[in-house]
């Protein structure tokens, strides 16, 4: 026995026990503390269970749809930029009708001719025209349902008809409510000396927000990447192109984002755009609307301003704003404030502002030279 020992002993020397006795020790360790998220974790010591331990989720298979779309709006998005001889703003205006501001903004677009379009979608009634810059530019228009995907329909009739003209490089969704905040020449620059889109964009986890989700979304539309926003948008040629090429998510919104569907209201177009762009493209947009509503009354519609309420100090209130501002519909009612970034510079967030009665002409024409040079 003892030979036999001794014979066993040599043919392994120390190093090796050593080893193999660090190897079990360690599988023991492996085995007695499982990673984070098993049931052991929940009555060993946190400081040894690690997320960093857990497998990776496997990534889902997409469908063929999904494939087909991404690989258009990754082309569309890294496409070379094709530089216009005449670039040019296109300004598209959503209304049911009249406009009751063509004055004011005659006054905004005089002496810039040839530096931006008008397009204009009337969903009620034939425009009456008070301002020469706004004859003749109606298009096609349909009937449009607050709140309903007919409103996506208009935008999406807007862009197309704009996209026409090959020297339109920028694309801003007004309401018949909307007035310009500054010059022409500010907004000009502001809009095209930057490469992101302004489409308002943030995570709400409250029943006005991701409460509003429904699960027909999936599997194309998962709940976390539900958004929500601000309609009116104003983006760069490679994005309204990207919008007229979806279908596939703006299908799951047409059937499964309406008012009153199984006790959720949703409005397709407070969704459809935040979440599409917060999927395909999330770096290509500032995350804020460069057009100021005033949500503070906590009602159903944004505050209207009268005549008497159209005063220096408040365009001058709301052209100082620096920082976009959200806040959740749930219990928390948390606020979510950031800096307005300008290709890196913080910079006033507003172009525009809605929404201002009729009545309020007057007192903005008076004051237009004043307030857009603030």
């Amino acid at each position: 026995m003892t030979g036999l020992h001794h014979r066993y002993q040599s043919k392994r020397p120390v190093w090796i026990i050593i080893l193999a006795s660090l190897v079990c020790v360690s599988l023991l360790g492996a085995y007695i503390y499982p990673p984070r998220g098993y049931s052991a974790c929940y009555f060993l010591s946190s400081s040894i269970c690690s997320k960093d331990w857990l497998p990776p989720v496997p990534a889902r298979v997409y469908t063929d749809e999904e494939i087909a779309a991404r690989v258009v709006f990754r082309d569309i998005i890294a496409a070379p930029f094709v530089q216009s001889n005449n670039p040019k703003i296109a300004f598209m205006f959503l209304t049911p009708g009249s406009l009751p501001f063509e004055k004011l903004w005659e006054k905004f677009f005089q002496g810039h001719e040839g530096r931006f379009s008008i397009y204009v979608h009337a969903s009620r009634e034939k425009p009456v025209h008070v301002s020469p810059l706004f004859i003749g530019r109606e298009i096609r228009s349909e009937k449009v349902a607050w709140g309903k995907i007919s409103m996506v329909d208009a935008e999406k009739r807007l862009l197309a008809n704009a996209l026409q003209d090959t020297d339109n490089q920028h694309f801003v969704l007004l309401s018949d409510s909307c007035v310009p905040l500054h010059d022409f020449d500010y907004v000009y620059s502001y809009l095209m000396e930057t490469n992101i889109s302004f489409i308002d964009c943030f995570d709400d986890p409250g029943p006005h927000g991701s409460g509003r989700y429904y699960k027909h979304m999936l599997p194309e539309i998962e709940k976390k990447e539900f958004r929500k926003g601000s309609q009116w948008f104003s983006v760069k040629r490679p994005h309204a192109l990207l919008i007229l090429s979806d279908s596939l998510y703006y299908t799951k919104f047409k059937l499964y984002c309406k008012p009153g569907m199984e006790g959720r209201n949703c409005y397709a177009d407070e969704h459809y755009l935040p979440t599409l762009f917060h999927m395909v493209d999330p770096g290509g947009i500032a995350n804020w609307s460069v057009t100021h509503v005033d949500w503070s009354e906590e009602k159903w519609h944004p505050k209207a301003y009268r005549a008497q309420d159209v005063t220096f100090e408040l365009l001058k209130n709301i052209t100082s704003i620096d920082e976009s501002y959200h806040k959740t519909s749930d219990e928390s009612k948390q606020v979510q404030q950031s800096p307005c970034l300008w290709n890196g510079m913080k910079r006033p967030c507003y172009l525009f502002a809605r929404k201002f009665y009729p009545e309020a002409l007057n007192n903005l024409l008076h004051l237009f030279s004043n307030f857009t040079s603030i």
